[in-house]
């Protein structure tokens, strides 16, 4: 049971929700950057898990050639990868069956950055500190703690017959289960866009602090009201942002402490930079704010070159919007598993 991998593409990792508790030890939670689109993935593969936590597989910008070695039911989320298999074009956001032997190839993404692969069960390699996440710092977790290589397999975590279960259940009712181009709604977080003229940009929403007092009001001006573009240092753990100085009291150093996905340090040289998953653990740069996490999928999907726009809300609002998000997610879940019962 599983899949081979016969061309990684540029950086194919296994992800789940990230390893919780392990930070004051000094080990970063990773997990998937676009956490709203592997849920997704997760659930169209029949993986009904109240969490949504199944390991998944994380493409970035191109995804290579996968072979199945055993029948799979699969589904697609995120960047658009143009998926073929076995040379025929196949839906993303749909749970897709595949036969042992058959191929998925996924091309350079036209738009957005990362694509989710789930099947029916997960990908079943070991958990390491209670995660199957791959740290590639510290080598743990995920294949050998490293990125996908040519002729790795992957276990899955359902037997032959638990697929052909799943598989009798799809057939005939796909359009039940898709998410097509009329439910884009559901297909992305509920990220908002804030206009420039007829320019717009992601609206990252923020929550002030821990440090908003070591900038001066026209730093915390400017950081709220101009554009900020991604530059060509952005990664896994990271997104420097290029545009106008944030101005500092005192300078960007402060004593090192803890550092969250979504936290946006202000470094000496008075840019922003986003913490991603693979964010370190402490950090000694003035922190103006964090970004909410269900914009963070929002931002994990743009490329060097976009642009992001913040606002700042408060905690109260914040928890909000992650209940309406993780509501819509649910009600996803439970629609799902109604049609499971028919």
């Amino acid at each position: 049971m599983g899949l081979e991998m016969i061309q990684p593409g540029a950086l194919s990792t296994i992800q789940d929700l990230g390893r919780e508790g392990y930070q004051s030890q000094g080990f970063q939670k990773s997990g998937a950057c676009d956490k709203y689109s592997m849920k997704l993935s997760n659930l169209l593969a029949g993986n009904f898990d109240e969490n949504c936590k199944e390991a998944v597989v994380e493409f970035t910008l191109r995804g290579g050639e996968i072979r199945f070695t055993s029948p799979e039911v699969f589904s697609l989320t995120g960047a658009d990868m143009r998926p073929l298999l076995n040379g025929e074009p196949i839906p993303m956001y749909a749970p897709v069956c595949a036969q042992e032997g058959d191929v998925l190839t996924l091309s350079l993404a036209p738009t957005g950055l990362r694509t989710y692969l789930a099947v029916h069960g997960g990908i079943s390699v070991p958990a390491v500190m209670g995660s199957r996440s791959t740290n590639l710092k510290c080598r743990l977790g995920g294949f050998k703690g490293r990125a996908l290589k040519q002729g790795d397999c992957l276990p899955t975590g359902k037997t032959t017959e638990q697929v052909k279960v799943f598989v009798e259940i799809v057939k005939g009712r796909e359009d039940k289960f898709a998410l097509g181009e009329d439910k884009s709604f559901l297909r992305r977080p509920s990220t908002p866009s804030r206009y420039y003229g007829l320019h717009g940009y992601v609206l990252l929403r923020v929550v002030e602090g821990p440090q908003a007092e070591a900038f001066t009001e026209e730093g915390l001006k400017t950081f709220l009201r101009n554009p900020y573009q991604l530059s060509m240092s952005c990664d896994r753990m990271a997104c420097k942002l290029e545009g106008p100085l944030i101005g500092l009291k005192e300078g960007a150093d402060i004593i090192s402490d803890g550092i969250v996905e979504g936290s946006i340090q202000i470094s000496a040289s008075g840019l922003p930079m986003v913490m991603m998953a693979d964010h370190q653990a402490t950090g000694g740069y003035a922190k103006i704010g964090t970004v909410i996490s269900t914009d963070i999928p929002s931002l994990a999907q743009l490329r060097p070159g976009e642009w992001v726009t913040f606002q700042f809300i408060t905690p109260k609002e914040a928890v909000g919007i992650y209940r309406k998000e993780d509501k819509k997610l649910k009600d996803f879940r439970k629609r799902l598993m109604d049609v499971m019962d028919e």
